[in-house]
């Protein structure tokens, strides 16, 4: 599996997918990412270290990405975090988490001492297919709930039972109430969650217009990013 890349073309920035403990929450409905958790602390601190020494501080910018939150690193896997800042110069984060530590977030601001851009997998605003499909136990109504936490929310298309004017709204409201924002074109995975290719057809044809837009990504392959597997 890929751990680390460098992402060149919007918002330029190194990235690293780590280890971490177990989702708080683990029962989003599509999501099978988990099976990248583990409770072998010493295992996961030292892949952890070997990924994080490919980071040169190129662009002054890391991402750290982890199949959980970044609440769920190994507290030995912060250390190292922060002594790679130090060490390489890194003047800004991107860390994502889930909304149960939207209270928390100042924790990592405090102890890393740079920017951070904390990203959420918000994955619709439509709030009854969010919770009782998706089932991502996050109960906010409203995007200015989110925008008053998060930077970036992580939006999700093309799955059989969203609907155009679904994700129409949703677009606009990243658009509306946030300076970034990243748009996964959904994958079939290991859930019984599945992928609506007509509409996924129908969003790459009408919001086309995105790839220029310097404030959203699109992933079309869960690898857009250049790590996973």
């Amino acid at each position: 599996m890929d751990r680390y890349s460098r992402i060149t073309n919007k918002n330029q920035r190194e990235i690293v997918l780590l280890k971490a403990k177990p989702c708080a929450w683990g029962k989003c409905r599509f999501c099978d990412y988990i099976d990248d958790n583990s409770r072998d602390i010493p295992a996961m601190v030292r892949l952890n270290r070997k990924v994080l020494s490919n980071v040169t501080g190129e662009f002054g910018v890391l991402e750290v990405i982890d199949s959980a939150s970044c609440f769920e690193l190994p507290e030995e896997t912060l250390r190292d975090i922060k002594n790679v800042i130090e060490k390489c110069g890194i003047k800004k984060l991107f860390f994502e988490s889930h909304w149960m530590y939207r209270k928390r977030l100042n924790e990592m601001r405090e102890y890393f001492g740079v920017p951070i851009v904390y990203k959420i997998g918000v994955e619709t605003f439509d709030n009854d297919f969010r919770e009782n499909y998706l089932n991502k136990h996050a109960d906010f109504e409203r995007p200015e709930e989110v925008a008053a936490y998060f930077d970036s929310p992580c939006l999700m298309v093309g799955i059989k039972g969203q609907t155009k004017e679904m994700i129409a709204r949703d677009i606009e409201l990243l658009k509306k109430y946030f300076k970034l924002g990243t748009i996964n074109v959904y994958t079939d995975n290991t859930t019984d969650v599945k992928r609506d290719a007509e509409l996924i057809r129908w969003f790459a044809e009408k919001y086309d217009w995105l790839n220029d837009d310097p404030s959203v990504e699109v992933l079309f392959e869960n690898t857009d990013f250049g790590v996973g597997d």
